[in-house]
């Protein structure tokens, strides 16, 4: 019986599929859902949205970062930062601080309070992502991360290289 196209590694490729791929994609869908319920909620109490919650989780990241570099991860527009920032800076959770070589950068901290909110909504996501790695087991856990990857634009894998070897560095 014929297996059908076989990868170099002699995996089959009969997941490849249409019908697997839309699966994957759904699924995908409802687990950012469920991703972003928690979060949503503590946001919601508070009177944010999930722009808030992007722009907190990256200065949380990289505290420092300017106001360009955070509009190159999110991909926003100036005007739509601008106003999450100002809500953030106003509310007490971030402080804006002149650059210290080029004057006309501005870097972002997270106040207490905005680190405590990052916490908690950091930690809402973390255990969910904990209790679905606990389930899938390490070998799903490497293949999830190495799909993601594989879907991220060059640029954007730029930007989550940094990250992340911010973090080994740490």
């Amino acid at each position: 019986m014929a297996q059908g196209p076989i990868s170099p590694s002699g995996q089959s490729l009969l997941f490849l599929t249409d019908e697997q791929l839309r699966k994957g994609s759904e699924a995908m869908f409802f687990a950012y859902r469920g991703f972003t319920r928690d979060p949503d909620r503590i946001l919601a109490e508070k009177g944010y949205g999930r722009a808030h919650h992007r722009a907190i989780h990256f200065i949380h990241r990289a505290p420092g970062t300017t106001v360009n570099n955070l509009l190159a991860i999110l991909g926003v527009t100036k005007q739509s930062l601008n106003r999450v920032l100002r809500t953030l800076i106003d509310d007490g959770l971030v402080t804006q601080r002149v650059g210290a070589t080029d004057r006309r950068e501005r870097q972002l901290h997270l106040t207490g309070e905005g680190a405590a909110l990052e916490r908690a909504l950091s930690d809402a996501q973390r255990d969910r992502m904990r209790q679905a790695y606990r389930k899938a087991g390490p070998d799903a856990v490497a293949g999830f991360r190495q799909v993601l990857e594989a879907m991220m634009d060059d640029e954007m894998k730029h930007y989550y290289d940094a990250l992340r070897d911010r973090s080994d560095a740490g």
